[in-house]
């Protein structure tokens, strides 16, 4: 049984006056897969995710999206007016969701910040606040989370925390992941796919053969002699050659169909 197509991106193209943004970009986003873009500052990762989402119209290509497709976003930057009192809990909305309390408990629990209800939104850490954002999104039951620079702000240790929170909640929700990241370090242990992206796709596909990959390697190669070394990925399931997700030992299907 084929895998359903949350969303994609086809031969996408867009300038700004001069500059060329994005050229001939093409990517697919399934359930229960995480789909990570990485490449250097201006490659074009955020302007992807904004085409992706309907935020900016491209020049050329065609974007689609499932009939109904149910997204939660975590934007790279957020504004807040420090002046502004507002609490997590009035910030995520529970108080708006009487109807279904019990579940909106269950996902601010679900991602660790169910102590943090009480507190002003300006006084947490650059991990609460990422967590809170993610909670956020949650809210309407997405089909796809889009999580643009997730681990900004946050230390390396809450970073492998947040990661292994996505991977989890992708496991155990179904939900497709589309996530762009600078953090390279660490990307590889939480991505089902990789999209190398420098204005057009330099490299994609699964992480250890990314990483390997001749332009990767051209990008990124000197964060190895940095003593930034790209985490291997590991996982109790193989892929098929489209990324479809098989048990071990199981047999290749048709992909996605």
């Amino acid at each position: 049984m084929s895998t359903p197509l949350l969303a994609k991106l086809e031969n996408i193209g867009l300038r700004s006056g001069q500059r060329e943004i994005l050229h001939d970009v093409s990517l697919e986003v399934y359930p229960q897969s995480i789909l990570t873009l990485i490449g250097p500052n201006g490659a074009g990762k955020s302007t992807a995710l904004k085409v992706l989402l309907g935020l900016q119209k491209p020049d050329r290509g065609t974007v689609w999206r499932m009939p109904g497709l149910r997204v939660g976003y975590v934007p790279q930057k957020f504004h807040l007016d420090r002046l502004l009192p507002l609490t997590v809990e009035r910030f995520i909305g529970l108080k708006l969701h009487r109807h279904d309390a019990v579940a909106v408990r269950e996902r601010v629990a679900e991602v660790g910040v169910e102590s943090l209800l009480g507190q002003a939104v300006q006084s947490l850490s650059g991990g609460e606040l990422q967590r809170v954002l993610l909670a956020r999104a949650l809210l309407n039951e997405p089909h796809l989370l889009v999580l643009d620079e997730p681990g900004q702000g946050v230390d390396v240790s809450g970073l492998s925390e947040l990661y292994q929170l996505i991977n989890r909640l992708k496991q155990e929700h179904g939900y497709g992941v589309l996530m762009v990241s600078h953090d390279l370090h660490l990307v590889m242990a939480a991505a089902d796919q990789v999209l190398c992206l420098n204005q057009h796709i330099c490299c994609s596909g699964q992480p250890e053969a990314v990483s390997r990959h001749p332009e990767y390697l051209r990008l990124f190669g000197g964060l190895r002699t940095a003593g930034l070394a790209v985490y291997t990925h590991h996982h109790d399931h193989q892929h098929d050659m489209h990324g479809c997700i098989l048990p071990l030992g199981g047999s290749k299907g048709n992909g996605h169909g």
